[in-house]
């Protein structure tokens, strides 16, 4: 009898059963409003109305050239404009780099010519790249003006204080949906792992699902693989879907193509894996279902609101911003963004994925510390 059981148990595929497990699960995340909701809906209204609101974001941000000179009477005034934000502290290579992308308007650079008339010059570089040039328009509207009064103010031999050299950067337009869309997967990802896993898995303690798996020769790695498994089917498909509507409907940027949405698909993947183990966190520490909302907005709310998913985390106050850099949101926010529009290699983006990665590992050594099986 005993020689039976072993037979039975060696040809038990655990494969088999974990597929299973899969098909079942994701019937039911098919099934749950709350999974197609975060999922699909609420990302794909954000796009939509993002979408539709192209070129109402003009930001006047403008570079301050590291090598130019601040004790100056011009740089003065141009610290005063209150329609302009100086971005100082800079590369060069970094503010020419942010100029094409259109995270900045204008790059400027103060240099004082010499002679008696010690005439200085501002050296302005602009911007096509967001919203058509529009804001290029402005800043440069607002630099002559400074100039001009600079010169009206001179008296005498200083009549002709400033002048102003213009220089434009053609770039490719960078469009409102190119920064949303990839934060709008990020929330699709954080709210389907963390909620829909530790409420998976809730339920199936509370209903004795996993009692019931018990009696069965399946191991624990396999129930939990089945699961996974069928939400990365779900929430991948998801991703697939909000990219090509980004892509055909708004003309959200794929530099290479189907190379950068399968890349961007790669990181959704390795996001929702990371984010899945706050949600066995979750599962673990709840003691009953009423407590997991309140333990997942811990988690998931700051990383909405704070990981650039809305906005860039650079209009928030200075003080603020280190806590932004400590979300694992805001970092995979980063990486799809720099895939999507710049085709970015493994250059730039080992640090932002390497950050994920570690916050995984952190994530799920806790996950295994707290999680229940019973």
């Amino acid at each position: 009898m005993e020689m039976k059981t072993d037979q039975q148990e060696n040809s038990y595929s655990q494969f088999r059963a974990m597929f299973a497990i899969t098909r079942a699960s994701l019937r039911s995340i098919l099934r749950s409003p709350s999974a197609v909701v975060f999922t699909l809906l609420f990302p794909l209204i954000f796009i939509l109305v993002f979408g539709f609101i192209q070129g109402g974001d003009i930001r006047l941000r403008v570079g301050l050239d590291p090598t130019g000179e601040t004790d100056n009477p011009l740089f003065e005034k141009l610290s005063a404009s209150r329609g302009l934000t100086l971005m100082p502290d800079e590369s060069v290579e970094s503010l020419h780099t942010a100029l094409k992308k259109g995270e900045i308007d204008g790059i400027v650079r103060i240099k004082r010519n010499g002679g008696p008339m010690e005439q200085s010059t501002y050296s302005l570089e602009l911007t096509t790249a967001v919203t058509g040039g529009e804001s290029a328009v402005i800043v440069r509207s607002m630099l002559e003006h400074l100039v001009d009064k600079a010169n009206l103010e001179a008296m005498g031999p200083r009549r002709d204080l400033a002048r102003l050299e213009q220089k434009v950067v053609q770039s490719r337009e960078y469009k409102t949906i190119d920064f949303i869309l990839p934060g709008q997967l990020g929330f699709s990802l954080l709210s389907s792992g963390v909620f829909g896993t530790a409420f998976v898995f809730f339920n199936l303690r509370q209903t004795l699902v996993v009692k019931r798996f018990f009696a069965t020769p399946i191991r624990k790695p396999f129930i939990v693989l089945g699961e996974a498994i069928s939400r990365m089917v779900f929430s991948l498909l998801g991703a697939a879907f909000l990219i090509t509507v980004g892509h055909f409907a708004f003309g959200f940027t794929l530099v290479h193509g189907w190379i950068t949405f399968l890349s961007m698909l790669g990181l959704s993947a390795l996001g929702l894996i990371v984010f899945m183990g706050f949600g066995f966190l979750v599962s673990g520490l709840a003691k009953s279902e009423s407590t997991i909302p309140p333990l997942a907005n811990v988690i998931t709310l700051p990383q909405f609101l704070l990981s650039g998913t809305f906005f860039s985390i650079q209009n928030f106050p200075e003080w603020l911003q280190p806590v932004c850099r400590i979300l694992p949101l805001t970092y995979l926010n980063e990486a799809m963004r720099l895939v999507a529009y710049e085709g970015a290699g493994w250059d730039k983006l080992w640090m932002p994925v390497g950050i994920v990665v570690l916050s995984g590992i952190v994530v799920y050594a806790l996950a295994v510390r707290f999680f229940r099986w019973e």
